[in-house]
């Protein structure tokens, strides 16, 4: 196998084992940079110096020819001396890079991008997802600017452009509108003089029942084309506006469902052949409440609900081993920390812990997996002294056993339980990164998307933005893949926090997308996700953005208002109630949004200048002084820590 190459942001190298090359110093980068860009023509050992050169040295032909025996050494370690180069070669008066398509992301981005105007939307989504991926920066990052390398960079950006409005017309074509209309909004954001791009996200509003947006989107595209380029839309957006406006019948395009005649074929079979009160039914239900719990919409209240049922009507036959399986059986990947219905949580504990007990001692170790690891899920965010102990032996069992399902489970179960201080990301991270590595080797979609939102949630904690942008490109391809809904929520939450984040949109756009990722959780039957979710978010924007804390008075703050009052009663004015406030304010739960509602609570202690909270938020804040404040839920930020400490400090 021959080594990959890199330019899709900083120039780089890898082996066939996808491990970096060592490429020394920038000349080397930028003699390598210059033979891509040149795709296996000779370049001329002239051009190359002109190239490198302003002011070329009077050793400049040696000098080149030194980067090339250095690159040769690097890119080939094992040839043996004194044999012709494979890739790097000398042709007549210069040298050529000999790689094929696939070695080059560059090359191989283009021509993904090409064939995906062909393939069915599935695939089109999934190979754009991944493409879209391989993006680390800007084009040949550090060589962008240079006249050799600025045609390349800026095709590569634009194809890159295309790629992502290719990517959310397939989206749209499998009815994932609202997925689209999230990618959209940042994206129209970023460039606005793409009609393209408000053509497409206008659509995609109106798909989602938001006909009064897609209108405001279109206007506003109007307006900023009329003031700052003095042109009228082109007819594509015209003729959407009007379309709009009479909602026209071609707009509402909605996917083909060919498997529906088969789904019910084969449940009249089962109905037909097994007896109703068989326990084989029972334990086909648990089963089916796993698939139900990851098709989004109602899917997951459902299954909560017929979850609880089934374990009681499973331990009404008194049958621990049954039961243990049917508790077990629901091992469906978690990636919020916070409960969506404490009750059903706290009951299912409980069932658990009762069949542990009633298990043999003897035995039985898989099952006893699983019901450690559910306990450790279903006891997240709470301070349950049993939930981290549960995880460990959960986790544990599973090595021991070399049980790779199994495994994934109690990793699950072990990232849930992470967060018994701040600062953890890399932890997490390394979960993560297990998570991945097992599920894509063993087959496991659910866990292999797990894996990469856990990396994307820790990776954004860290401010590597660029490793949390491959992590939500690979969760979305096997989220269209294997028809996962439920991951465009955290994706789509997670762009607009990018956009936020990347400091070239205004508070203004990042508004805006902040309140599209919120229409992303209608319907999406996660309330320990979306209760109070928007405030916080726009709260943490507006706060690093300086600007007045007006908010709706009817606003729903959900579990989040202790944290947020005292901040919002002195953007009032009224200092003696956010002190009362502040004082009544509890200890963060120990979850995702930790370090971000300690920081709050720093900002309001500062400010009323209570040291003895202040000095609570320093103890507390100072293992995550590395990290951004609240980015590791990869939903929003509150800015470094480092500066909240520096300000607790001062």
């Amino acid at each position: 196998m021959s080594p990959g190459f890199g330019v899709l942001g900083p120039v780089a190298a890898w082996d066939p084992d996808g491990d970096p090359i060592a490429l020394k110093g920038p000349r080397h980068r930028s003699v390598l940079a210059r033979l891509i860009v040149a795709r296996g023509r000779v370049v001329p050992v002239s051009r190359l110096v002109d190239d490198l050169w302003t002011d070329p040295p009077a050793d400049a032909v040696g000098a080149v020819r030194t980067f090339v025996a250095a690159l040769r050494r690097a890119l080939e370690p094992g040839r043996p001396p004194r044999t012709p180069a494979r890739l790097l070669v000398t042709d007549g008066p210069g040298y050529a890079l000999r790689a094929s398509t696939d070695a080059v992301d560059a090359w191989r981005f283009e021509q993904t991008v090409a064939a995906a105007g062909t393939l069915p939307p599935t695939e089109a989504a999934v190979r754009l997802e991944e493409a879209l991926g391989w993006w680390r920066g800007p084009a040949y990052a550090e060589f962008a600017d240079q006249p050799w390398a600025r045609t390349d960079s800026r095709r590569l950006t634009e194809l890159r452009l295309h790629a992502v409005e290719l990517r959310a017309e397939a989206l749209m074509s499998l009815g994932r509108a609202d997925r689209a209309a999230a990618d959209l909004r940042a994206h129209s954001a970023e460039h606005p003089w793409r009609e393209n791009a408000w053509r497409l996200l206008a659509l995609a509003l109106y798909r989602t029942g938001r006909q009064a947006d897609a209108l405001d989107v279109l206007r506003r595209a109007r307006t900023l084309l009329a003031e700052h380029l003095g042109v009228d839309p082109g007819p594509g957006l015209r003729a959407l506006e009007a379309d709009v406006l009479r909602q026209a019948d071609h707009l509402a395009r909605t996917p083909d469902n060919p498997a529906g005649r088969l789904w019910e074929q084969v449940t009249d079979a089962y109905a037909r052949t097994v007896a109703p009160g068989a326990r084989a039914r029972l334990e086909s239900t648990a089963g089916l409440l796993r698939s139900l719990a990851v098709t989004g919409g109602s899917g997951l209240p459902a299954a909560r609900a017929h979850r609880v049922a089934a374990i009681a009507a499973a331990e009404e036959l008194g049958d621990a081993e049954m039961t243990a399986r049917v508790i077990g059986a629901y091992d469906v990947p978690a990636i919020w920390t916070r409960l969506d219905d404490p009750d059903q949580a706290a009951q299912v504990v409980a069932a658990a812990e009762r069949t542990l007990a009633a298990l043999s001692e003897v035995g039985h170790e898989a099952a006893k997996a699983r019901l450690l690891a559910t306990i450790a899920l279903e006891s997240r965010g709470t301070r349950l002294a049993r939930g981290p102990q549960a995880a460990r032996r959960a986790e544990e069992i599973a090595r021991r056993l070399g049980d790779p399902m199994l495994l994934a489970f109690a990793l699950n179960a072990a990232f849930m339980q992470c967060f018994d201080r701040t600062g953890l990301a890399p932890r997490r991270d390394g979960i993560g990164a297990e998570l991945v590595e097992l599920s894509a080797r063993h087959g496991l979609a659910n866990f292999e998307i797990l894996g990469h939102l856990v990396r994307l949630q820790a990776r954004c904690g860290l401010g590597d933005f660029a490793g949390a942008d491959r992590h939500a490109a690979a969760a979305d391809a096997l989220a269209v893949r294997h028809e996962r809904p439920l991951v465009a929520v955290f994706t789509g939450w997670y762009a607009a926090l990018r956009l936020d984040a990347g400091g070239r949109a205004s508070a203004t756009e990042a508004e805006a997308a902040y309140r599209d990722a919120a229409g992303l959780l209608h319907d999406a039957g996660m309330p320990g996700l979306s209760g109070g979710l928007l405030p916080l978010a726009l709260l943490c924007l507006r706060l690093r953005h300086a600007l007045p804390l007006s908010f709706d008075e009817d606003l729903d703050w959900g579990p989040y208002a202790p944290w947020a009052q005292p901040l919002l009663l002195l953007d009032r004015g009224h200092r003696p109630e956010a002190a009362e406030a502040l004082h009544a304010t509890p200890e963060p739960p120990r979850d995702l949004l930790q370090e971000a509602l300690w920081c709050l609570t720093a900002r309001a202690a500062v400010a009323l200048g209570d040291r003895r909270i202040m000095e609570r938020a320093r103890t507390a804040l100072i293992p995550a002084v590395n990290e951004l404040a609240g980015a590791g839920s990869g939903l929003l930020t509150l800015g470094p820590v480092s500066a909240h400490l520096g300000d607790l400090a001062g």
